[in-house]
C-alpha cells in the first residue's frame, strides 16, 4: 500500500511534469522547469528507497532523495525571488549554490562516514523497506539549518512583496505561498508523527507542482511585453523579419512572406539571393540604418497596400545579434491620413476665399474711407488712385535689382498703405482744408496735425488685425510721409534713415503727383520741371538712395501720367518752400 502511494505520487508528478512541457513557452523562468525536474527525482528516490531489499540499496535511493530535495528547495527560493521581482546579486546565488551542493556531498557520505549520518539500520516491514535508528552527524544539523534559511528567505520575499511591489499580483504570491507553508508544516509537523511508517514529503512536492503550473499561467497574462509579443504574432498584425549582422536571413513569420512572398525561397542562415527584389529592398534599409540608427522607419507600398516598417537591433538576452524588422500594415491609418489631408486641404481653400473677400471688403472700405477724406479737400479726386500707381512703378523698379533688400510681402503692403497716407485729414477743418490759396502760419500748423492724426486713424482701424507687418507699414506711411531727409519734416522732424523706408517712397510719389497734377487753383507742371524739382530734392527732401529708382520709373510715371490728361484732384500744391501749398 505504502509503495504504492509512492508510486502513484511519482506517476502523477511525471505527468504534471509533461503538462509542463507540453505548456511550455520560452520565457517561463529557468527555475520554474528546474522545479518540474527536481520533484520526479526527489519523489523515485523515496519509490527506491521503499523497494530496497538492503542497506546498500536503501542508502542509495536515499542519497538520490536528498538529491533532489537538496537543490529542489535552493530552485524553489530562486524562483520565488524572481517571481517576487527581488533581483539577488550573482554572488549570493552562486553563495546558496556552493552552501546547497556542500550539503548534498555531506548527504553521500551516509553509509561512509558519520558527519551526515553517525549510523542508520534499514528494516522491511509489510514488503516496505526503509532506514530506522538514525542517528544525525554534525552535517545534517547544518542541512536543517540551511533548509529553515530557505524557508524563512522564501516567506520574507512573498510578505515583502505582498506589502511593497505593487507590480506583483497578490494572486501570484498567495498561489507560491501555499506549498511552501505546506511543505513546513509537512517538514517539521505531520513528518515527525509519521517518521517511522510513511513520508509526506512527495505529497507536498506533487502541492508545489499543480501550484506551480496555475502560477505560470498566470504569469503569462501578466506578462505584458510576452503577451504583447505573442498577441501581435498570433493575430498575424505584425509582420517580423530577422538577419545577423551578415545579413545571413535567420526567419521571418508567416505575416512578413504574405507581404514578401520570395522570402518563403529564401534559406534560412543565408544571404537573400540579389536576383530577388526583397534583397534591395531590405539591404537599402539595412544601409541607411548601419549610416544613422535613428534613421530606423520607413514606408513600404505595394498594390494598394501601405507598410511601416520600423528596424531595431535583434537582441539573444543582452547582446546585439542582427536586425529585427517590424512591419505594421498602415493602409488604413494612410488613407485616413489622406482623406484628412484632402479635407483640410478644401478647408484652407475655403477659408482662404472667405479671408480673401473679408480682406477685400476691408481694403474697400478703406479705400471708400480715404476717397471721402479726399472729397471734402478741393479736388474733383484721383489723387488716392494716382500716388497709389505711383508707389507700384517705384516699388516695380526696387524689385528689379532689390539692393535694399526688401521682401515681396513688403512690396505688396507698401502699394497696400498708399491710399491710406492722408486719412489723417478728416481731422483738419473744412475752413483750413479747403482753402484756395496759401496758408497762414498757424494755418499751416493746424494743417500739418493731418499725419499725425493719420496715424492714430490707421492704428484704430487696423488694431487686432492679423497682419502685423501691413498694420506698422500703413501707419508709417500716414505718420512720417511728410517727413524730410535733412530733418526740417514733419511731424516729428525725423532725418536720414530715421524714416521708416516704406514713408520715403510715399514721399516721392505723393509729392509728384501734386506738381503734375492739376488743381482749381493751378495748372498741372511740366513733367521737366517737376523732375527737375524732385531731383533737387535728392538728398535734402527725398532719400537719395531712391534716386536711381525714380529715375528708372519716370517714363513709366510720364506715360502714366499723360493717360490721366491731369485729372484734378485736391491734394494741393507745396507751400512751404514753394512746392506745394499742404506739404
Amino acid at each position: 500500500m505504502i509503495i504504492a502511494y509512492y508510486q502513484i505520487l511519482l506517476g502523477v508528478s511525471i505527468f504534471l511534469t509533461f503538462l509542463y512541457i507540453m505548456s511550455w513557452h520560452k520565457h517561463f523562468d529557468v527555475h520554474v522547469t528546474l522545479i518540474f525536474t527536481m520533484v520526479p527525482i526527489a519523489i523515485l528516490g523515496n519509490v527506491m528507497t521503499a523497494q530496497a531489499e538492503n542497506l546498500s540499496e536503501a542508502i542509495l535511493a536515499n542519497k538520490i532523495t536528498y538529491f533532489g530535495g537538496t537543490f529542489l528547495m535552493l530552485i524553489i527560493t530562486l524562483a520565488i525571488l524572481n517571481l517576487c521581482q527581488i533581483r539577488v546579486n550573482k554572488w549570493i546565488r552562486i553563495l546558496m549554490f556552493v552552501i546547497s551542493t556542500a550539503m548534498f556531498l555531506m548527504a553521500l557520505t551516509v553509509g561512509d562516514m558519520q558527519w551526515f549520518y553517525k549510523s542508520c539500520d534499514f528494516v522491511i516491514e509489510d514488503g516496505v523497506g526503509r532506514l530506522v535508528n538514525k542517528q544525525y552527524g554534525p552535517f545534517h544539523a547544518a542541512y536543517v539549518t540551511m533548509i529553515l534559511a530557505l524557508f524563512a528567505i522564501s516567506f520574507a520575499a512573498m510578505i515583502y512583496s505582498a506589502i511593497r511591489k505593487k507590480n506583483v499580483p497578490n494572486k501570484i504570491i498567495l498561489l507560491m505561498f501555499i506549498p511552501e507553508l505546506v511543505a513546513i508544516f509537512v517538514f517539521y509537523g505531520v513528518r515527525q508523527i509519521f517518521t517511522d511508517k510513511i513520508e509526506m514529503l512527495p505529497a507536498a512536492y506533487v502541492l508545489a507542482q499543480i501550484m506551480y503550473l496555475i502560477i505560470i499561467h498566470q504569469v503569462c497574462l501578466y506578462d505584458i511585453t510576452d503577451t504583447g509579443i505573442d498577441t501581435m504574432v498570433q493575430t498575424g498584425d505584425k509582420g517580423f523579419i530577422s538577419f545577423d549582422f551578415k545579413r545571413r536571413y535567420l526567419g521571418s513569420n508567416e505575416t512578413a512572406r504574405a507581404i514578401f512572398p520570395e522570402l518563403a525561397d529564401v534559406q534560412v542562415d543565408k544571404i537573400i539571393p540579389a536576383n530577388l527584389s526583397v534583397s534591395d529592398q531590405v539591404n537599402r534599409w539595412l544601409d541607411t540604418f548601419e549610416h544613422d540608427n535613428t534613421q530606423n522607419s520607413f514606408r513600404y507600398h505595394i498594390g494598394d497596400n501601405s507598410y511601416l516598417v520600423t528596424l531595431t537591433y535583434l537582441y539573444g538576452g543582452k547582446r546585439k545579434g542582427g536586425y529585427q524588422f517590424f512591419l505594421t500594415d498602415d493602409t488604413k491609418r494612410q488613407k485616413y491620413v489622406q482623406l484628412l489631408n484632402d479635407f483640410n486641404l478644401r478647408l484652407k481653400d475655403e477659408v482662404a476665399e472667405k479671408t480673401e473677400h473679408i480682406v477685400e471688403m476691408h481694403e474697400k472700405l478703406i479705400l471708400g474711407m480715404a476717397t471721402m477724406v479726399e472729397s471734402r479737400d478741393n479736388s474733383t479726386g484721383g489723387h488716392i488712385r494716382r500716388t497709389s500707381e505711383g508707389v507700384r512703378m517705384l516699388t516695380d523698379e526696387i524689385r528689379k535689382d532689390n539692393t535694399l533688400n526688401i521682401s515681396e510681402d513688403f512690396i505688396r503692403n507698401v502699394i497696400k498703405a498708399a491710399p491710406m497716407h492722408d486719412l489723417g485729414k478728416i481731422a483738419v477743418d473744412d475752413v483750413i482744408l479747403r482753402k484756395p490759396g496759401r496758408f497762414e502760419p498757424w494755418e499751416f500748423e493746424k494743417m500739418k496735425a493731418h499725419a499725425k492724426e493719420g496715424a492714430h486713424i490707421v492704428h484704430a482701424i487696423l488694431e487686432g488685425t492679423d497682419d502685423v507687418e501691413f498694420h506698422e507699414i500703413a501707419e508709417n506711411v500716414a505718420h512720417y510721409h511728410h517727413e524730410r531727409w535733412d530733418g526740417s519734416g514733419y511731424p516729428e522732424g525725423l532725418k536720414g534713415e530715421e524714416i521708416p523706408l516704406e514713408a520715403r517712397i510715399m514721399a516721392i510719389a505723393d509729392v509728384y503727383d501734386a506738381l503734375v497734377s492739376k488743381r482749381v487753383y493751378k495748372d498741372s507742371m511740366p513733367f521737366d520741371k517737376a523732375d527737375s524739382i524732385i531731383m533737387e530734392g535728392m538728398g535734402t527732401q527725398f532719400d537719395p538712395q531712391l534716386e536711381r529708382f525714380y529715375v528708372a520709373a519716370r517714363p513709366r510715371l510720364e506715360a502714366y501720367y499723360s493717360e490721366q490728361e491731369a485729372v484734378p484732384d485736391g491734394s494741393g500744391l507745396i507751400g512751404e518752400g514753394g512746392m506745394c501749398k499742404t506739404h
